[in-house]
């Protein structure tokens, strides 16, 4: 059973949920294949030297569907701040460099940044846990998404500052708010699914079977055996038929969870609440696939432009600019990542004082004692406090799918927190 992929503006996804940690890790079914590019800078206008700020995105290869509009929404916030006249006189230079979803390339990807001179690099891959020491052993500040691994919050990586959760708890506990909301809106017997070949999937899919359990439901299948990217789903909804499942979440690639979706529905399947990690894009509402997943919840980490405030209006207004966006175009999961990632890093450069530093990065972002994307995340960083464990609560936003495109469930992001005492982390 295929479900057709969104067409349009291909693929501007990622997978995770907050609350339930998903690392989606494609490192085992990849094979090293990539290159590194150099974008080309604006003339420097400033009086101080340019400083150059490098992007490793998974913005090709197996991944690369989930990262397409990564690099266009990195260099808007780039051109923003250049445009404003660099950050203490220095114009920013930007780096662009794709480890195309190879390892390999991911290791080399990040010595290039380095060798290139880069006194910052904004992280939003699925491999970067590949890179990451390196930059620690070069000291090189790191910011972006928390997607890939737990080496955001693992010693002794105090460099790294994850724009979108401040850190990372390697523990993985468990988290209440997707249980929460899944039975608040009517499910009482889930089924969770997810990759066999990703612990970061699998992990996700029991924690979300966990929590679920903890807010007063029933878990009905729980399968961390599909193949990744996986689209037959014949056999998997019959037994979610015969379980009398009626919540779903799918710790998946887009192309997964729609395809489960659909064989859902074609079985017969009567769901009342599901809520996916990924899909809130607008590619979806004109694809094949969006009238099998009307009444669907999907979550965003960041302030839904459908919820305007002055965070979402400054990104806007930059898209629009810069990247080819129009005004009924909201961002996906990684170029919120790409914006605020290279946000966050343009706040540690100006905290670095006139000679900007590597260093001076760090130590000014470890001196952030709050930091919330003027207003695109739910709650405030303090990033004095935060490395290596989580906020103590768990925010996103909710939307559904409704015929004419995604609405809100409640201007206030919908927030959990973690269960005392467990773990779901496993080795990888």
């Amino acid at each position: 059973m295929r479900a057709p992929r969104p067409t349009g503006r291909p693929g501007r996804s990622g997978v995770r949920w907050r609350a339930s940690t998903v690392f989606l890790s494609v490192a085992t079914v990849i094979a090293a294949v990539g290159a590194v590019c150099l974008a080309t800078a604006p003339a420097a206008s400033a009086a101080g030297a340019p400083v150059t700020i490098a992007l490793v995105c998974s913005c090709s290869g197996l991944a690369g569907s989930q990262y397409q509009g990564t690099e266009g929404a990195y260099l808007a916030r780039i051109k923003v701040a250049n445009a404003a006249g660099g950050v203490n006189g220095h114009q920013i230079v930007p780096l662009f460099i794709d480890d195309q979803s190879s390892p390999s390339l991911d290791t080399s990807g990040v010595q290039e940044a380095i060798s290139k001179g880069a006194k910052g690099i904004v992280a939003v891959s699925a491999l970067f846990f590949e890179g990451a020491k390196y930059a620690q052993q070069a000291g090189i500040p790191v910011t972006g998404a928390y997607t890939d691994g737990p080496e955001w919050g693992t010693q002794p990586n105090t460099n790294m500052f994850a724009s979108d959760t401040g850190s990372v708890d390697p523990k993985y506990p468990v988290n209440t708010q997707i249980g929460k909301f899944l039975v608040a809106h009517g499910g009482t017997v889930l089924g969770s699914y997810g990759y066999s070949v990703s612990p970061s999937s699998s992990r996700s899919a029991i924690s979300t079977a966990d929590s679920v359990k903890h807010a007063g439901g029933k878990v009905g299948v729980l399968d961390t055996t599909v193949p990744f990217g996986g689209v037959d789903f014949t056999s998997i909804a019959l037994t979610a038929k015969s379980e009398g499942i009626n919540a779903l979440s799918g710790a998946m690639l887009n192309n997964s969870n729609f395809a489960l979706a659909t064989a859902l529905k074609q079985a017969g399947v009567k769901l009342k609440a599901v809520a996916f990690a990924t899909g809130y894009e607008p590619d979806v509402i004109n694809s094949p696939v969006w009238h099998d997943v009307q009444g669907f919840y999907f979550e965003s980490l960041f302030r839904p432009f459908a919820l305007p405030n002055a965070g979402t209006e400054q990104m806007q207004s930059a898209l629009i600019k810069y990247d080819k966006f129009t005004k009924s175009e909201f961002p996906t999961l990684n170029e919120y990542e790409a914006w605020l990632g290279a946000d966050l890093m343009i706040k540690g450069m100006h905290g670095a004082g006139s000679n900007i530093s590597s260093s001076g990065i760090i130590k000014a972002l470890r001196s952030t004692k709050s930091y919330n994307g003027n207003g695109l995340l739910p709650s405030s960083i303090d990033y004095s406090t935060i490395f290596g464990h989580d906020e103590p609560q768990q925010c996103g936003w909710f939307v559904q799918a409704e015929a004419k495109g995604f609405v809100p469930t409640s201007s206030q992001p919908f927030c959990g927190t973690d269960i005392p005492g467990t773990s779901t982390a496993t080795s990888s």
